[in-house]
């Protein structure tokens, strides 16, 4: 806990007037507050029993804040829906939620008090601080509290809170840097300089020294170490402590024992007289230290950077249309359905559909591929994307948080916030050998006092050195950051934390057909009425029953019947691997396969698969009478046979599930190579069929289109969706390829099993080095100076080993 000084305010640790008043009771204990700010923080702390924040915390917070009538106005702004636009979003019925930027957190007791205390307020549904970003994802019922209140909360905590913003998150994060780099300048200065001090020092042992000089040395030596001491070395303090006080040993408390043992022994030793004194080995050892962790931060933050790079691609600025008149506009003032104009050259200002114009979009920030994108009438833009070609006309859908891109940002913000087994596995192991070392470094000093007491603080500073669990505990999170890195490059989108750790494991890929290894834009290539009905009225009727489907085969029909009116349909509903059904002009009709109405016309569908290989083919019936059936075709993606191939080729056994009938399904598998396929299947059917080959024994991937193939998606062990349009911000899958590509299943396969041999490496190079440095240190052959070199360069091996997946 971070300690207040006599006459210092409990809460914040300011002095305290010596007329103030302001008090509360503690533990039977009254404790002085230097303003009612404080005052009212602490007694709400206490109030809400979260006492224990006090018994937690590592450093102070700022001081309690009174939230004045003119504050609360301010802050009552953030209520309004024209505000709130740009970063709030709708999360279920009366839901909301926001990203807020908390400032002020200086230690996990904070997280943990801000926390415990908005999740005891009415109406707040859930609350998460991230450390490492100082992000706090909060999300409220409107009816119950509003966002104002919740900001007034924190502001009364102490801490302040505004809406995220990259650019401004980006900000943070350089301010941070620059404080790493200042540590790290000072360490190293200090390292330089006192190193050079030991050359003589060391020499002079060896070869002889009077003894004022040595002396001087020493005092020189003491001064230089202080600004590393007393600054520099500050993180692994707080971060020990605060192990300490959770109960949770990290890798920090053998640091901050070794640097602080080292200090306080050397200056015993430079005022009282002795034989050594190890300002060198501090400075190296916090030197090394820095530069590794600061090394290993920017791994994890490249993957963070990666996708809030995407939310900066998007302008400030956008040229509204209103009234027959061009204006430029903030991005933030642009409503849902304005019209917007996007010349070429120009990066797109929000999500929406093109009015008019025609033109090659570059979405490579969001699929990789930097191939222009033909856009027409009736297509999708995404923000931040750059028209290329020529003037595009469009309506607004989606603005801020209410975009693809941010809604990519929050997936990868709630991926990296879970851990996968492994990392789960590796911070155990990290703490429970802290704890072994720390046990095996008691006895060692005791047997060296007894053997040989003179070298007994040597030896001990040398093994908690050598054997700091700093790579170990580096092994996992590592590999993983610089992994998810560069799939996020290449336009693969990690949304849960297990699936790196899964994929390496990955035995068989099953994909469905229609919408993944076919393009997913099917068009009706024949109609054959098998009643008294033509073929515009057949598609009229089969067109107003696939209005209500979110089938892939539905938009063939909706595209055909363009410019016909289109009846109403009325109880329709969809039957899970089979078809639709409802009344269209007072008559119940069917649309689906043939199985399911009961049709025998088994020489017609022979004769139309012969003519048409590879179709699909949909059919239509009444109660009484077979009405219609439409012959679909759906091309197969150019990559297709290339995946399935390189999958093949890293000994990935490679199926197909398919609800389509047996001929179409049968096709593509000829056409792909792939032996092992099912066809007629329901949701259901192949839910089944996943959990047959995870029986005997296999680890499946399944690749769907996210929406229909929902179920069995969630059944396998590691899913993907293919990601396109603004379904992305919705997947329930792990991964999405936002590309669409095909061979990136493939591509995520191998990073997935390239991650997971670099993190076995990292843990049994770690493993290997503890356990071979432990006896070299405790039997006294490794100086102190050389356990340092000798844990920094452990470090630094495991984290440019994980570089390598970069």
């Amino acid at each position: 806990m971070a300690e207040t000084g006599q006459g210092s305010c409990f809460h914040c640790g300011l002095p305290v007037p010596p007329d103030s008043t302001f008090k509360v009771r503690v533990e039977q204990v009254e404790q002085a507050m230097c303003c009612r700010g404080c005052q009212a923080v602490a007694q709400a702390i206490l109030d809400n029993g979260l006492a224990e924040y006090y018994r937690n915390r590592t450093a102070m917070p700022g001081s309690g804040q009174e939230v004045l009538p003119e504050d609360v106005r301010k802050l009552a702004l953030y209520d309004h829906p024209e505000i709130q636009r740009s970063f709030v979003i709708d999360a279920g019925e009366h839901a909301r939620e926001a990203v807020l930027i908390l400032e002020g957190i200086t230690c996990a007791a904070c997280i943990w008090l801000n926390e415990r205390h908005l999740r005891q307020l009415a109406g707040v549904i859930d609350v998460d601080v991230n450390y490492a970003s100082h992000r706090a994802r909060v999300r409220w019922d409107d009816r119950k509290i509003q966002l104002s209140r919740i900001l007034q909360e924190i502001q009364l905590l102490g801490y302040n809170a505004h809406p995220y913003n990259a650019r401004q998150a980006d900000e943070l994060r350089k301010k941070r840097r620059k404080k790493d780099l200042q540590r790290i300048a000072i360490a190293g200065i200090a390292a330089a300089q006192v190193m050079m001090l030991a050359v003589a020092l060391y020499a002079g042992s060896w070869y002889g020294i009077d003894a004022r000089l040595r002396l001087m040395l020493r005092w020189f030596s003491l001064l230089l170490t202080i600004p590393v001491t007393g600054f520099a070395a500050i993180p692994f303090y707080r971060a020990a402590w605060s192990g300490i006080r959770s109960g949770h040993l990290n890798m920090d408390v053998p640091v901050a024992l070794a640097i602080i043992g080292a200090f306080v022994g050397s200056v015993w030793v430079t005022v009282f007289g002795g034989a050594q004194v190890y300002y060198d080995t501090i400075a190296m050892f916090t030197l090394f230290l820095l530069a590794t962790r600061m090394l290993e931060t920017g791994v994890q933050e490249k993957s963070i950077e990666s996708a809030e790079n995407l939310l900066k691609m998007q302008p400030a600025m956008a040229l509204r249309l209103r009234q027959g008149r061009q204006e430029y506009v903030p991005v933030l003032e642009l409503e849902q359905g304005d019209l917007i104009l996007s010349k070429a050259g120009d990066s797109i200002a929000a999500d929406g559909e093109v009015v008019e114009g025609i033109s090659g979009v570059n979405e490579s920030l969001l699929t990789g591929e930097s191939r222009p994108i033909p856009k027409r009438t009736g297509d999708k833009v995404i923000a931040g994307s750059t028209n290329l070609e020529s003037p595009l006309t469009i309506r607004v859908t989606g603005v801020g948080e209410h975009t693809v891109l941010a809604g990519i940002v929050r997936l990868v913000d709630k991926a990296q916030a879970e851990k996968p087994h492994i990392a789960q596995l590796a911070d155990r192991v990290a703490s429970w050998f802290t704890l072994a070392l720390l046990v095996f470094t008691a006895l060692v000093l005791l047997a060296w006092l007894l053997h040989a007491p003179g070298k007994a603080f040597e030896v001990v500073l040398s093994v908690l050195v050598v054997t700091c669990p700093c790579a170990l505990s580096l092994a996992v999170p590592a590999a993983l950051a610089a992994a998810s890195s560069h799939l996020i490059r290449r336009g693969i989108l990690v949304l849960r934390g297990h699936a790196l750790e899964s994929l390496a494991y990955v035995t068989h890929v099953v994909f469905d057909k229609t919408g993944t290894l076919t393009l997913g834009q099917p068009r009706i290539a024949a109609i054959r009425p098998l009643a008294a009905l033509d073929e515009v009225q057949c598609l009229r009727l089969a067109a107003s029953l696939e209005r209500a489907s979110g089938h892939p085969l539905a938009h063939a029909f909706a595209l055909r019947a363009e410019g016909l009116v289109i009846p109403e349909a009325v109880d329709t509903h969809n039957v899970a691997g089979c078809g639709m059904i409802g009344q269209v002009e007072g008559e119940m009709i069917r649309l689906g396969n043939r199985d399911w109405l009961d049709i025998r016309m088994m020489d017609l569908e022979a004769e139309l698969q012969q003519e048409f290989p590879g179709a699909t083919l949909v059919w239509m019936a009444n109660a009484r009478e077979a009405m219609a059936v439409f012959v679909l075709h759906d091309p197969l993606r150019d990559d297709a046979a290339a995946a399935v191939a390189a999958l093949r080729q890293r000994g990935v056994q490679v199926s197909m599930l398919s609800g389509d009938d047996a001929a179409a399904v049968g096709y593509v598998a000829a056409q792909l190579g792939i032996s092992q396929y099912r066809a007629r299947m329901t949701p259901a059917d192949k839910l089944a069929a996943l959990q047959t080959m995870q029986r005997d024994g296999g680890v499946v991937a399944m690749v769907g289109d996210g929406v229909n193939d929902a179920p069995v998606l969630a059944g396998a062990q590691v899913s993907f969706a293919m990601g396109t349009g603004a379904d992305v911000a919705s997947q329930t899958s792990d991964i999405v390829l936002l590309s669409s590509r095909l061979g990136d299943v493939d591509v995520a396969v191998a990073v997935g099993r390239a991650a997971h041999v670099v993190m076995r490496q990292n843990l049994w190079w770690a493993v290997i080095y503890n356990l071979a440095a432990l006896p070299f240190a405790a039997m006294g052959y490794v100086a102190p100076w050389v356990a340092a070199l000798g844990m920094s360069v452990s470090s630094l091996i495991v984290v440019l080993n994980a570089l390598r997946l970069r």
